[in-house]
């Protein structure tokens, strides 16, 4: 039963969230993207400190170990984030000069960006993967947990893929249905994070369950505070305003639906 529902809920949050990342670009959605981002904050926040984080301090570790662990994953995805602005501007320092100055330069300039495309494939297949593994140790612990981290997971994917989605058409120049299966084919990498994490947490480091709990909180929060939220500190009116709070209040309510159904526990 448990491998079941992480394969659902892992395929559900790695290619689901492509196909409404596609529909919020380019389908009927397309004025709900940046609601998406209050979503995505409400439902990453609830999780972490409504689901994952009382699930851990409540499984009998040392609250200072875990406390710690929180405190070291929040470091480690600042850190992360660090070295992929580093990288990303690096590239867009060389970049800038020959498509400044020289027209010329479209073609190789062209075949550069190609590349990056299937760079940012790679990267996002390597962090769907490890996402899959956190929604496994959360379906490991409980089922409803489970059903809340991949929520969670869906929904902050969804702006990620939007950008994935918009490279690709710019950079590799595919057609949108050829660059929604590229993407859905990495988003796919999370349902095989999900059976390596059911194998490693069910058969090896059950012990370390409580602490992989908390790296997800970790990570959740993290992109909530540092990612999703500073793009929603705008000037806005006071419409503009509610329609945030609104949304964000949506994303909450989900994960609190989610933890009221009153779903079996997976142990």
């Amino acid at each position: 039963m448990d491998l079941i529902a992480i394969l659902i809920g892992t395929l559900a949050a790695g290619v689901g969230s492509v196909w409404v990342a596609a529909a919020l670009s380019w389908g009927v959605l397309a004025r709900y993207t940046q609601h998406m981002l209050s979503l995505a904050a409400g439902a990453l926040l609830a999780t972490a400190f409504i689901e994952l984080l009382p699930e851990a301090f409540e499984s009998g570790a040392e609250v200072q170990v875990l406390s710690a662990t929180l405190l070291a994953g929040l470091v480690f995805f600042f850190l992360l984030d660090k070295a992929e602005l580093w990288h990303h501007g690096h590239e867009h320092h060389h970049e800038a000069v020959p498509e400044a100055h020289h027209h010329g330069h479209d073609h190789g300039h062209g075949e550069h960006r190609r590349g990056g495309s299937w760079a940012v494939l790679l990267g996002d297949s390597v962090h769907c993967f490890g996402d899959g593994v956190l929604i496994a140790s959360a379906f490991m612990a409980d089922l409803r947990l489970g059903a809340a981290a991949a929520l969670a997971v869906l929904v902050h994917e969804v702006p990620h893929h939007i950008g994935d989605l918009a490279v690709l058409r710019w950079g590799s120049g595919d057609n949108r249905r050829v660059a929604v299966i590229k993407v859905s084919l990495a988003g796919a990498m999370t349902a095989l994070g999900g059976l390596a994490g059911y194998v490693l947490i069910g058969q090896f480091i059950t012990h370390l369950l409580p602490y992989l709990l908390v790296l997800a909180a970790s990570s959740f929060i993290y992109v909530a505070l540092a990612d999703l939220i500073p793009q929603l500190h705008r000037r806005l009116n006071a419409r503009e305003t509610a329609a945030q709070v609104f949304w964000l209040a949506v994303g909450l309510g989900l994960v609190v639906l989610v933890g009221g159904l009153g779903l079996e526990h997976a142990h």
